[in-house]
C-alpha cells in the first residue's frame, strides 16, 4: 500500500428510534477487515449529510427530498401518544387521533410526521427537540404523538404510550447517494434486504434446503398415475394382491 491509499471504511448514518445493531453485526461477520462506522444524524440533516459525503449510506425517515439520493423503503412504524401514567388515556388499549381533541398536543421543530391536519388543540409554543417535549409531557404540560421508537428512545418511568389511529405513519428506509452506489454499498443493501453470503447482488436468495435432499420442483410428493406401479415389490407394498406363498411347487399339465 502507497502512502497515497486509504483502507477502505464503511460510513452509516443513522437516525434517532432507528437501532442498527443486526445489519452491523452481520457486516462485521462478513468483512471484518472493513470497518463499519456509525454516524448518529438528526431526522432533517440525514439527507444532507449523505449529499455532502458524510456517510456512505444510512437510515433515514420518509419522506426525504430524493434529489441526488436512492431510497429503498424497510418499514413502517405504528404512531403511539405519549403520555403520563395516571393520564386517562393510559385506561385504554388504542386512541384515535380525534380522542385527543381536548388535551394539548404538543409539536417539536424535531417532528417527524407528515400531518395534514394536526389536533386541534396545539401548543402555544413548541418545544426545539422530542427529548424537550417528552420533558414537558412528565410534567403535565401536554401530550405528545411520536414514532413507537421515538417513545421506546426517550423512555421514562412515569409515561407510556397507546397506539393512534387516525394519525400519519413514519416510515424507515435506506438511503445512499444515487452516484455512489459503491460495491459496499451494494454488500450493505444485501445485507438489510437479507441476503446471504453466497447468493448474487440483485437476486433475491433462493429458499436454503436441507443437505442431503433435493427440491421437489412441483412443490410436493407426486402421486402414481392411474394403473401404474409405485415400485413397491407386489409380496409387500400395501393394498397388492395376494399371491401365492414362495416354494409351493406348481401343479404340471
Amino acid at each position: 500500500m502507497t502512502g497515497s491509499e486509504v483502507p477502505p471504511s464503511f460510513r452509516l448514518a443513522y437516525v434517532p428510534g432507528v437501532t442498527p445493531t443486526k445489519w452491523v453485526r452481520i457486516w462485521n461477520e462478513r468483512l471484518p477487515d472493513i470497518p463499519l462506522t456509525l454516524v448518529p444524524v438528526s431526522a432533517t440533516e440525514a439527507s444532507d449529510v449523505l449529499r455532502a459525503g458524510g456517510a456512505d449510506a444510512g437510515f433515514v425517515r420518509l419522506p426525504i427530498d430524493r434529489t441526488d439520493l436512492s431510497a429503498i423503503p424497510l418499514y413502517t412504524e405504528t404512531t403511539v401518544v405519549v403520555v403520563p401514567k395516571d393520564h386517562v388515556v393510559a385506561a385504554v388499549d388504542e386512541v384515535s387521533a380525534e380522542d385527543l381533541a381536548d388535551d394539548i398536543v404538543l409539536h417539536p421543530l424535531d417532528d417527524t410526521l407528515d400531518w395534514e391536519r394536526r389536533p386541534e388543540n396545539p401548543a402555544n409554543e413548541r418545544p426545539a427537540t422530542t427529548a424537550d417535549a417528552i420533558e414537558l409531557v412528565a410534567a403535565g404540560v401536554g401530550l405528545l404523538v411520536v414514532p413507537q421508537s421515538l417513545a421506546r428512545l426517550h423512555h421514562r418511568k412515569d409515561l407510556t404510550y397507546r397506539p393512534v389511529s387516525g394519525a400519519p405513519e413514519s416510515r424507515i428506509a435506506l438511503s445512499w447517494p444515487e452516484d455512489e452506489t459503491t460495491d459496499l454499498v451494494e454488500e450493505f443493501i444485501g445485507i438489510v434486504r437479507g441476503r446471504t453470503v453466497n447468493s448474487s447482488r440483485g437476486r433475491s436468495p433462493a429458499p436454503a434446503q436441507p443437505k442431503g435432499k433435493r427440491p421437489d420442483k412441483d412443490g410436493a410428493r407426486r402421486k402414481p398415475a392411474a394403473g401404474k406401479s409405485t415400485g413397491k415389490s407386489p409380496r409387500t407394498g400395501s393394498g397388492a394382491p395376494k399371491v401365492g406363498k414362495r416354494g409351493k411347487p406348481r401343479r404340471r399339465p
